[in-house]
């Protein structure tokens, strides 16, 4: 196969310099080209037509969010943002990633070695070289598509990573005030995580925060795992309740959906319904195949709306998810699922 061509856009050319020192060190991947802001850059997609450019947010004469807005409706093509981790950073990446980005990274910064901040931006950068780009149209905010909603008690758990952001504004916003308690892990940088569960937050009726240890888990409440140093869990007889974790990565991630649905499956098996969506990796589809095995309803979404359909493929191929279903439908079938209301009525 051929490398994959990746274009740099940073107005630091020390970081360009760092970027492409990374990237040259696989073998799959050929850097073709460097641009020091968005003028500079849109010659050079014009001339060099590359698979995947990474785009600092702050440069001068265009930001980096407007010139992706530009390329994501004139030209979709994957990119991936390089941000500082800093509340301010997290605010702009979250915003890149809902308007169509592929992923993130953080730039290297309180010590931290390149090598280090940069060790997933090659692999990042071959799946977004395979991933599926959409043109970027403002998002329509979604009413719930149930007539009514009582919560049947069961807890709902959902997994994803990259393409999550936008999978998980699309869902969450069907969800009315009194929707099911729900515990999610989506892998994000720890920094990012507050600023995602204000979004998701704002998003939809019910209320939606970054997890606490011993938060007890509420009908209209949803937790986000924090990034970072722990896992989320829930455990609990008759108040359940989320813990985190301190552990080692698990499938190389901290937050792993795998030790949610794990969880999930011990400490209330089919009370539960378990949903994995876009993603890289295969993170999560054994943990939703302990919660099938112990009664749980599980989906999964299917290949053509995922970014990337990595995690929702590995558990359809064991046998964890019981049906797979579209991104924009997915919203009102967990609800369906956890809707006494419906259940009464059939």
């Amino acid at each position: 196969m051929s490398p994959v061509r990746v274009l740099i856009v940073d107005d630091s050319a020390t970081m360009r310099g760092l970027i492409k020192a990374v990237l040259s060190q696989d073998p799959a991947i050929e850097v073709i080209g460097t641009a020091s802001d968005p003028l500079e850059a849109r010659t050079a997609i014009k001339a060099l037509n590359p698979d995947v450019i990474t785009l600092d947010i702050e440069m001068p004469n265009m930001n980096g969010l407007e010139f992706l807005e530009k390329i994501m409706r004139l030209r979709p093509m994957p990119v991936i943002m390089v941000s500082t981790l800093t509340q301010h950073g997290a605010v702009a990446t979250l915003k890149a990633l809902e308007i169509g980005a592929f992923d993130c990274v953080g730039k290297p910064m309180n010590g931290i070695a390149a090598r280090e901040a940069f060790a997933e931006l090659a692999d990042k950068v071959k799946a977004a070289a395979r991933a599926k780009m959409r043109a970027f149209s403002q998002p329509v905010v979604a009413k719930p598509q149930i007539d009514s909603f009582k919560s049947d008690g069961r807890v709902l758990a959902i997994g994803s990573s990259t393409g999550g952001v936008e999978a998980l504004l699309a869902i969450i916003s069907h969800f009315p005030a009194n929707c099911p308690p729900t515990v999610i892990t989506q892998h994000m940088p720890a920094s990012f995580t507050g600023s995602f569960a204000e979004r998701l937050n704002r998003s939809c009726a019910a209320s939606v925060c970054e997890a606490s240890e011993g938060a007890p888990l509420e009908v209209g409440q949803i937790y986000l795992a924090p990034g970072g140093a722990q896992h989320l869990e829930i455990s609990g007889l008759g108040q359940l309740r989320c813990r985190l974790k301190p552990a080692d990565l698990v499938n190389g991630h901290r937050p792993s959906v795998d030790v949610l649905f794990e969880s999930v499956a011990r400490t209330v098996g089919g009370q539960s319904v378990g949903l994995i969506l876009t993603g890289m990796g295969r993170d999560g589809a054994k943990g939703l195949l302990s919660m099938r095995e112990a009664g749980a309803s599980t989906l999964g979404q299917d290949e053509a709306s995922c970014v990337v359909y990595g995690m929702p493929r590995v558990a359809h191929e064991i046998g964890a998810v019981e049906r797979q279903a579209p991104l924009e439908r997915l919203g009102p079938m967990v609800l369906n699922l956890c809707n006494l209301d419906r259940r009464e009525r059939a």
